[in-house]
């Protein structure tokens, strides 16, 4: 019997009723990117960009350029003085190019193909108006696609992940060659006043606390960032200094999180604890842990809330809402809402201090009794509550966007992007339409 909770069809809190299918790749759809409050683009293994408005469903565009499947794919705003401000896209492909993309003509704006390995991971860097592309080397280009300075050769592995840090530097998630292993080196950017002559790129630490590769990467915020690996660790990190302030690597152990329902099982596979996830707000790390997801708690540094079983398979991108509730898709091809609650406190019962009194024997310790007692009053526990499950792909959900009254966006292995609408709010759309419409046929009767 599957340990994976179950919903009803009374979802009272799942607004999600309505869905749009938008058809149009040809391969497993990776990646989804917000362009602006109501446009987006897909990407994945046909190699092919499109570009969708979020309200309607209707494709805007179809970009062709790349030769093989999309690698990495970031939004860029143009800050040019000289020009209109535009929303661009990078698009890096495993046929070894990346190419700069005008959101509103469609058109390639450049187009690089001088990398000697695939880029795996793309991130802007918007204070310093430039990019980086990750490989076997780190790349900082401008908006033109000038190459401003790169890193030597790193290693065969290649940086797998990047994350922006304050004062002009990046951390990026690097393979170890010959290797399961991973570190994260952290970098300094500098520019000299002229522009784009004088760019350097330095390597200034370098974090080996990891006993695996890092299979996720996260920025808190200026203060903080956070790691996980594909064995279970999750680290802290002060951002500043790069120091490690906490860790957990405990996800799986259920003596260590008493909440969970124990499972027997001979033994546990990495696949089944391997940080797929990470996602954050300034309180809370959340994290999708092989078939689980977790609540890790910054200031107290400990898991607060976890569903060990949230899914039958591996949950794949996990993202917080604007309240208190999260949304994550898995493997298995579902999409699910959480919402994160407090569990009503019972009176504290003695904390049995010996084997003896586990079964009743013995005095117990008021000392110990009274002080669990106060961590327990004082510390208040939650629990995640299932409260929406969304029903519409065949094969594994890759990755959502959340684009808050207009729904809901997830791309998957079937090939299908789907918009998740609120019911209500799109009926109370078509009601208003009609009326407006009704209203107008009656002005104009009265005209004639």
């Amino acid at each position: 019997k599957s340990s994976v909770q179950t919903i009803g069809e009374e979802q009272i809190q799942n607004p999600y009723t309505e869905l749009l299918v938008l058809k149009g790749h040809q391969d497993i759809v990776r990646f989804l990117v917000q362009i602006d409050d109501c446009r987006f683009a897909s990407a994945g293994d046909d190699g092919i960009i499109f570009l969708w408005n979020a309200q309607t469903g209707e494709k805007l565009n179809e970009l062709h350029g790349h030769t093989h499947k999309i690698t990495a794919i970031a939004p860029f705003s143009s800050s040019d003085v000289a020009e209109e401000k535009a929303n661009l896209i990078i698009t890096a492909s495993a046929d070894r190019t990346v190419i700069v993309w005008d959101c509103t003509s469609g058109r390639q704006v450049q187009k690089v193909s001088c990398f000697h390995s695939t880029v795996k991971c793309l991130t802007v860097l918007q204070r310093l108006n430039v990019w980086l592309s990750g490989g076997s080397d780190l790349c900082v280009w401008n908006q033109k696609l000038d190459l401003l300075c790169k890193t030597s050769h790193l290693t065969d592995a290649g940086i797998s992940a990047l994350v922006e840090l304050p004062k002009n530097c990046v951390a990026a998630a690097v393979g170890i060659h010959k290797s399961w292993l991973s570190e994260i080196l952290i970098f300094r950017l500098s520019a000299s006043n002229n522009g784009s002559e004088g760019w350097n790129i330095l390597e200034v630490k370098r974090l080996v606390d990891h006993q695996d590769n890092i299979s996720s990467l996260v920025s808190v915020n200026d203060l903080t960032f956070v790691t996980g690996s594909h064995i279970g660790e999750l680290i802290v990190w002060d951002a500043l200094d790069w120091t490690k302030q906490a860790s957990e690597c405990n996800f799986w152990d259920s003596s260590v999180h008493p909440d969970v329902q124990p499972e027997i099982k001979l033994s546990q596979s990495p696949h089944e604890t391997s940080v797929q996830h990470l996602t954050s707000d300034e309180e809370c790390v959340f994290a999708a842990v092989g078939k689980g997801i977790y609540v890790y708690n910054l200031q107290m540094k400990r898991v607060i809330a976890c569903q060990r079983t949230a899914h039958d398979s591996s949950v794949l991108h996990i993202e917080k809402l604007p309240n208190r509730q999260l949304i994550s898709c898995s493997e298995d091809g579902s999409v699910r809402i959480w919402e994160l609650r407090e569990k009503q406190q019972l009176p504290a019962e003695p904390v049995p201090t010996g084997f003896f009194n586990m079964w009743g024997f013995g005095r117990t310790n008021k000392q110990v009794n009274q002080a669990a007692k106060k961590v327990q009053e004082n510390t208040p526990v939650y629990f995640l509550e299932l409260v929406g499950d969304l029903i519409g792909h065949s094969s594994a959900v890759q990755m959502f966007l959340y684009f808050g009254e207009l729904g809901l966006a997830t791309c998957s292995a079937d090939h299908l992007i789907i918009l998740w609408k609120d019911g209500e709010r799109e009926s109370s759309l078509r009601s208003l339409t009609l009326f407006k419409k009704l209203a107008q046929n009656g002005d104009l009767q009265l005209k004639l």
